[in-house]
């Protein structure tokens, strides 16, 4: 062959394998941008983008871009199954972030199962990655801390501080039943009395009633457990109660300005489990986590985040799901689902927003009480409990 042919086949040769090296790995988000959870839907997409853009510009994974392909599930179930089914099929993508609620998240997770393809979750539902009565999760994981780590915190923290009897307030959704059932599971372990429980319309205006039900068994605390207006709304409803009043909890999906926003006067003294996000200015040197925190903070208020979307303990979960993808990617040396998935599994020590991530087969979340904080609301703003 002519050394200039040979050149030119070279060049063509090279170039292919550059172009092809460059293809971008194809990512599916399904977000709440519409509906009741859209603030935190479309915050979680916002934060997708600018993670996935540090990852880009750091060069990517495996020699290739992330890509974004993310749809709105308006905030139901039936839209996230379609809009999941749609990334999978059509545009083909290797795996799925998101959805937005737990409700989304048991209806995209039959079909994901079943199409094998790796979803990182970023609900806060346990039932997503449960197993038993709730299918299989071979391929599903969840960044949140799981609902059982939230109640072990929680009831720790009351324990500790003398609180035993305790009344519950769950919403009727699956997020709130899948509370009630852990709440249940593990009072006994620590040392917990149920004393009173009760059931909400997390879509509902007024908890009155109910409240005044919990609190005539006399409870010592009321954990709360829903997500959105709900928790202001009932926080309010205690808050307007007369004589003494048990101490209120709310679940670990609530910590943020929202929440204060919403119930007033009512926040005052509530109490809940959160991400270290909520305390990120007063993190030790010694947290592993801190460098992490603080350099997302400074990335979240750069992107004029914190302005439409003030910071609250979500706000890391998107950047957290990408991470993990990320790491599973580099671990599995190929954008391969079934590669991505064994890797995932395997991941530990992964240090990031909302945690140390330590992953096994049995457990697709990866963290432990450790990674929360209590926090309670002191003259309008979350602190650190004592």
């Amino acid at each position: 062959m002519p050394r200039s042919l040979f050149a030119l086949v070279l060049a063509l040769f090279c170039f292919v394998g550059n172009a092809a090296a460059a293809e971008p790995i194809l990512i599916g988000g399904i977000f709440a941008e519409s509906g009741p959870t859209a603030e935190i839907g479309t915050a979680t997409r916002l934060v997708a983008e600018m993670k996935l853009k540090e990852i880009n510009d750091a060069g990517g994974i495996l020699g290739r871009p992330l890509k974004l392909v993310a749809l709105d599930t308006q905030s139901t179930p039936e839209v996230a199954l379609r809009m999941a089914r749609q990334l999978v099929e059509s545009d083909k993508v290797l795996a799925l972030i998101g959805p937005t609620s737990t409700g989304e998240g048991m209806a995209v997770k039959k079909y994901t199962e079943e199409q094998k393809v790796p979803v990182i979750m970023t609900v806060g539902g346990d039932a997503i990655v449960a197993g038993g009565k709730y299918g299989p999760f071979a391929w599903t994981f969840k960044v949140p801390q799981r609902t059982n780590t939230a109640v072990d915190k929680i009831y720790a923290h009351l324990k500790a501080k003398g609180a035993t009897k305790v009344a519950l307030l769950t919403a009727k959704d699956p997020f709130g039943q899948d509370g009630l059932d852990a709440l249940k599971a593990l009072a006994a372990k620590h040392g917990i009395t149920l004393v009173a429980e009760e059931t909400m319309d997390s879509k509902g205006a007024d908890f009155s009633a109910e409240a005044f039900k919990v609190a005539m068994a006399k409870p010592q605390a009321v954990i709360v457990w829903t997500i959105g207006p709900a928790a202001a709304i009932a926080a309010k409803n205690f808050a307007d109660l007369p004589g003494d009043k048990p101490l209120v909890v709310q679940s670990h999906g609530i910590a943020g300005p929202n929440f204060l926003k919403l119930a007033g006067a009512g926040a005052e003294g509530v109490l809940m489990p959160a991400t270290k996000l909520m305390t990120a200015a007063t993190l030790t040197a010694a947290d592993p986590q801190k460098p992490v925190i603080d350099a997302f903070v400074k990335a979240y208020d750069a992107a004029g985040l914190q302005a439409k979307f003030p910071m609250n303990t979500h706000s890391g979960y998107a950047a957290d799901a990408l991470t993990l993808l990320a790491e599973g990617l580099k671990k599995a040396g190929k954008a391969d689902p079934a590669a991505l998935r064994d890797a995932l599994e395997q991941l530990k020590g992964v240090v990031a927003i909302s945690g140390v991530y330590n992953v096994t087969p049995e457990d697709h979340n990866g963290l432990d009480t450790g990674s929360l904080v209590m926090v309670q609301v002191k003259d309008g703003k979350f602190v650190e409990a004592k």
